[in-house]
């Protein structure tokens, strides 16, 4: 990405980003439609609960990797191979220390977890289930996440997506097997993401190894290195705190959420695996900022930095416009997918009046999420995380406010209002780090 047109490097970075985010998100859509249609809301209504919980670790996992692909990215923009393939094992090797110990830690302390979110006692039994036998992918999942931004920060985003859509196709495929056909329960479908994860994770190892054995560690490369532990903690550590404050954010929404009742509980459920087809590939643009910025200031190329931010910020633009449309005409036939049978018209009906907020609102995530990319990009860590705290906190108290009187649509209302405080601090701090930097060329 150091040479070249900013566009057309972030457009290839991108898209296959995209098409993966895409892959996994309609995954996790058919999940939740075939519990709630084959298994019926109180299922549809558990995976939501479920969600933010599980999501806790897994952005957790996910930003450790984010964080450490953006050092990955410096040394292979510099060329440096033997600290990059050092830097990889060092993350492989503590991070999958850290992710058996945290799996054990959550499947002992779910039913605690969701007490205190107080989930109503009809869907308590299988919320816990479910959640406890996810937990146990968690090592493979920080696996798939570190090798394949191994990858990544090569350049190399579209051979993560073909894993990811095969991992994605065989899980989906088992949920229509098990669940459709043969109507196992909800434990089921958790079987089948653990396995879809192992599968995904073994795939991109074998690959590694094999196609690309200069960028794979070697034995003595696959352990803890003091030096690139410091450096990861620095990258990686922000990253993965800020990315664990967004579903920390969002487990004290769905409390708020889970004390209006199971039907207001499905429809926020289904409404969220919509509101994940925008946030999420948005995130995977900023992802391509991210490394574009990296590389080329590990190339010392940093006048390449501010054209390829704004070439990024119009690519989170066009993002919008597909996905902000989509939404809006779309948004009641695809509320009537999650449900059916009693109680399907209210949730259709409460879920289409927040989507159509939301298909406007998607923009204000469209440019926080391109600020984070810069950010990140430039090693500013701590920025992103204030960023995040200050959107989280003011979304978690409009949510207070406004959710018992207006039901989830308060909730789309509580999101702009985060996002827009998140933009008048991101936005005039960038505009000093520019003009900072300016002063000291």
């Amino acid at each position: 990405m150091t040479t070249g047109t900013a566009w057309g490097h972030l457009w290839r970075y991108a898209v296959p980003i995209l098409l993966g985010n895409w892959m996994q998100l309609a995954y996790n859509a058919v999940d939740s439609i075939i519990a709630g249609r084959f298994i019926g809301k109180d299922a549809l209504a558990a995976e939501g609960i479920a969600g933010p919980v599980m999501n806790l670790v897994i952005l957790a996992i996910t930003g450790l990797c984010i964080g450490t692909g953006v050092l990955m990215s410096e040394f292979f923009g510099a060329g440096d191979l033997k600290r990059y393939r050092e830097s990889l094992g060092t993350t492989m090797s503590i991070g999958t220390a850290a992710s058996v110990s945290v799996m054990g830690f959550c499947i002992v302390f779910t039913p605690m977890m969701l007490r205190w979110m107080a989930v109503p006692a009809e869907i308590f039994g299988i919320t816990t289930r479910y959640l406890q036998i996810i937990f146990v992918g968690m090592p493979f999942t920080f696996l798939y996440n570190a090798l394949a931004t191994g990858l990544k920060s090569a350049g190399d985003s579209k051979t993560p997506l073909k894993f990811l859509t095969f991992s994605s196709v065989l899980n989906a495929g088992l949920d229509l097997i098990f669940l459709g056909v043969m109507h196992f329960g909800i434990v089921c479908s958790a079987v089948t993401t653990v396995v879809a994860e192992a599968v995904s994770a073994l795939l991109v190892a074998v690959y590694l190894h094999r196609k690309f054995p200069t960028l794979c560690p070697s034995r003595e490369e696959c352990r803890i290195d003091r030096g690139h532990l410091r450096k990861i903690l620095q990258y990686g550590g922000p990253t993965a705190f800020q990315q664990a404050v967004q579903p920390i954010g969002k487990i004290l929404i769905q409390g708020q959420i889970n004390a209006l009742g199971v039907t207001t509980i499905a429809a926020f459920n289904a409404v969220t695996r919509v509101d994940e087809f925008a946030f999420i590939p948005e995130q995977g643009i900023a992802a391509a900022i991210a490394t574009f910025i990296a590389q080329n200031r590990g190339a010392g190329k940093e006048e390449r930095i501010r054209p390829g931010f704004r070439a990024g910020l119009r690519l989170e633009v066009c993002y919008w416009v597909l996905i902000g449309t989509a939404t809006a005409f779309l948004r009641t036939p695809v509320m009537g997918l999650f449900v059916a049978g009693e109680g399907a018209q209210e949730i259709v009906r409460t879920g289409s009046r927040y989507l159509g907020l939301m298909a406007l609102f998607y923009l204000y995530p469209a440019f926080t999420n391109g600020f984070q990319g810069f950010y990140r990009g430039m090693g500013k860590m701590y920025t992103t995380i204030l960023g995040t705290a200050i959107q989280i906190s003011v979304r978690a108290i409009g949510t207070f406010v406004m959710a018992p009187q207006l039901g989830i649509v308060g909730v789309a209302y509580a999101c702009v209002v985060g996002w827009t405080a998140m933009m008048l601090f991101e936005a005039p701090y960038y505009f000093r780090t520019v003009r900072a930097r300016a002063l000291q060329r």
